[in-house]
């Protein structure tokens, strides 16, 4: 998290959210919040899916040094076991938008579903690819989870999380029968549920 804003400024100022990590069978979901500075526009946001990993990476760097507030926040597999992805996702925006530390006057998200975050807000399906500050937060949600993925097949190795970063590609469902789940799988998810019995 980091922050530089005037107080006097708050009022202008606009948060952008997305969110990772909706369809893995593992992890957690990941969101972000970026608030982004007028006077220092960053060329190339958009979609995280439609960016390179390299590039990625990249705009991370820039994004974080460049805005004037952004915030990464998380739900816990357990916590989507607990409430659904929907709800979890929700969950980790808020979380997010509180981590700034800041007042936006507005909160933008992609999609169509708002999180509860106390300020005024507005969903814009597909939003990633049309507003600069939704696109930063894609970026920084998508590197930072792709990233604890590849931490959890250190943790949990077996699995292929750094390549697959938990979702239900070929080789993870082969894993998930070879090994059974670990304690990062969502058991509330279907693949999963049947290899847990439920």
């Amino acid at each position: 998290m980091k922050s530089k804003i005037p107080t006097a400024d708050l009022a202008l100022l606009i948060a952008g959210v997305d969110e990772a990590g909706r369809g893995p069978l593992a992890g957690p979901v990941c969101a972000a919040a970026v608030i982004l500075d007028p006077a220092r526009p960053i060329p190339g946001l958009g979609d995280s899916k439609k960016i390179t990993a390299k590039r990625r990476d990249a705009l991370e760097t820039v994004i974080q040094e460049h805005s004037l507030a952004w915030a990464v926040a998380w739900a816990s597999a357990a916590e989507i076991d607990d409430i659904n992805i929907l709800q979890a996702s929700l969950l980790a925006m808020t979380r997010a938008v509180a981590a700034l530390g800041h007042r936006p006057d507005r909160v933008l998200v992609d999609g169509n579903r708002a999180p509860d975050c106390g300020y005024p807000v507005e969903t814009i399906i597909g939003g990633d690819g049309l507003i600069p500050a939704i696109g930063a937060a894609s970026i920084l949600a998508k590197v930072a989870r792709d990233r604890l993925m590849c931490q959890l097949e250190q943790e949990y190795p077996g699995y292929g999380f750094a390549v697959h970063k938990g979702y239900p590609t070929a080789a993870h469902r082969a894993a998930l029968i070879s090994l059974g789940p670990c304690p990062e799988h969502r058991r509330s998810f279907g693949p999963v549920r049947v290899l847990c019995g439920g």
